[in-house]
């Protein structure tokens, strides 16, 4: 079984793997992330064969949405050749939930300058195992392996794979990935989520080659704010390496 099911042309039916960790009854947004960053790419591939992928994701987190049927609507911002910026976005009931706003770029031959500084992290057998559902419920973390070196409350390295499919239909390594991401600010809390909630109102990620393999790696940080604003920044890894970073705002709400 999938994160979702298509049932209809821009219709997907979450299932029992989107429940979410703060509140059961609401889905979880990271497969919606996810479930976007495929619509965009379906919608690019529909109307032409140019090779342009994704290089930024900027995700903002509108709303919630319901263990219900959601639509995800796609519309070209920017049109262009070599550079594309397309939005797309998830709602319910006509409400939208979820946007993405989403850079495409087209590729060529950088073999001979690519490399990266970031600082790569243990590969995942090398990496503890750690149990995600002893600190968060629901049907999504229940979905997932984890695996993670602790530094301190908010900081760590972790690796994530999880055997249940984005949709029920083929989806690129990078929209796979991205049905993962916005686990980061759950695996390395700074307070217990019974004392403190912190949610995110957006996700961005920058990409600079896809992802590929079983096994998505993430160097996080959670900070808080005095003031009630916190920010998760991570960087983003596969087992070749690292491949981009992500940041997420966070409203630190104390209970």
């Amino acid at each position: 079984m999938s994160y979702f099911r298509r049932i209809g042309e821009s219709t997907w039916e979450p299932t029992e793997h989107v429940q979410g960790a703060w509140n059961l009854d609401e889905q979880h947004v990271a497969p919606a992330l996810g479930v976007l960053a495929h619509a965009v790419e379906a919608d690019r591939d529909s109307r032409r064969d140019d090779g342009l992928v994704l290089g930024r994701l900027s995700w903002d987190i509108l709303g919630t949405l319901p263990m219900e049927p959601c639509e995800a609507e796609v519309r070209v911002l920017r049109p262009g050749r070599t550079i594309e910026l397309v939005e797309a976005v998830l709602s319910h009931g006509g409400r939208p939930a979820v946007s993405l706003r989403a850079w495409l770029l087209a590729t060529r031959d950088t073999a001979a300058v690519s490399g990266s500084p970031l600082a790569g992290i243990p590969a995942p057998d090398e990496t503890p195992a750690w149990d995600p559902t002893t600190v968060w419920p629901g049907g999504f973390i229940a979905s997932v392996e984890l695996r993670r070196a602790q530094v301190e409350p908010g900081r760590a390295a972790f690796w994530v794979r999880s055997d249940v499919p984005l949709a029920d239909e083929p989806v690129s390594e990078l929209a796979r990935a991205a049905g993962l991401f916005d686990i980061a600010n759950g695996m390395t809390v700074r307070e217990s989520p019974q004392e403190v909630h912190f949610p995110n109102l957006d996700l961005t990620a920058h990409v600079y080659r896809e992802p590929a393999g079983e096994w998505l790696g993430f160097d996080t940080s959670v900070s808080f704010g005095s003031s009630g604003v916190g920010l998760t920044s991570s960087v983003l890894h596969d087992e070749t390496g690292p491949f981009g970073t992500m940041s997420q705002i966070l409203t630190v709400r104390p209970r």
